[in-house]
């Protein structure tokens, strides 16, 4: 069954110490992701970030993963997700998708990705899955 679902969601990034030991001008990140999603998709994830930025900061890309624990449209269960981000000054990109196999509860077979976007400072996602 596909489901395509739009909420918002709340979202704190911890910085955390990183352990990428370099001379460059290069500047590493890493936080903690901890967010509250609301709508079809309600529950909590948490995860983590890597980033690097060139010395300027026009520029740049992270990875992260994050595990969800809630319900979709009242199904309980929990899945993993995968993020690729990147940016420059041609424009920037997101691939966020469901980590294959990841699914757990009623949501087990679940796959698919995930849109994000920032309206007036709200945070959105967009869901498209199978369960």
């Amino acid at each position: 069954m596909e489901i395509k679902v739009t909420g918002t969601f709340q979202v704190d990034l911890i910085p955390e110490t990183i352990t990428i030991d370099h001379t460059t001008s290069l500047e590493a990140g890493r936080m903690i992701i901890d967010k509250t999603f609301n709508g079809p998709l309600e529950g909590q994830s948490n995860g983590e970030m890597m980033s690097i930025l060139n010395a300027t900061k026009s520029a740049g890309g992270y990875v992260a993963v994050e595990i969800f624990e809630g319900t979709l449209e009242g199904i309980p269960g929990s899945f993993a997700m995968q993020h690729y981000g990147k940016f420059d000054s041609a424009g920037q990109s997101l691939t966020l998708e469901i980590v294959p196999g990841s699914g757990e509860g009623e949501l087990a077979t679940i796959k698919g990705s995930m849109d994000i976007r920032v309206e007036e400072g709200v945070h959105y996602y967009d869901l498209t899955v199978e369960v």
